[in-house]
């Protein structure tokens, strides 16, 4: 199953529901969220910084992830950003195939 590196930051209202309900719950609803399109939560981190939470999830597919990156994005309380993660054999694969490009201005 592919595995996404999810990235995020709170709105006020967001901060907020954290303050209320604590870290444990959102992590639970990160991992009803993966689930609830047949996916697993991996890890999930509060973090300093940019970005107040940070993870790795397995979905079945880009559909599913621009699934669960569409609802959470709509709720408006937290901003989430995926990014698709290759193995080091998928990155093999890729360095093995032949494509055809012409740089700007050639």
């Amino acid at each position: 199953m592919p595995k996404y590196f999810f990235q995020g930051s709170y709105s006020v209202e967001g901060i907020r529901g954290l303050q209320k309900d604590g870290g444990s719950k959102r992590r639970a609803a990160a991992q009803q969220a993966a689930q609830s399109v047949g996916g697993k939560l991996d890890d999930f981190y509060f973090a300093l910084g940019t970005d107040d939470v940070v993870g790795i999830i397995d979905l079945p597919d880009n559909a599913s992830a621009a699934a669960v990156s569409l609802v959470i994005n709509a709720a408006g309380a937290f901003k989430f950003k995926t990014t698709v993660l290759l193995t080091p054999e998928e990155m093999d694969q890729a360095t093995k195939k032949s494509v055809t490009y012409t740089p700007p201005g050639r």
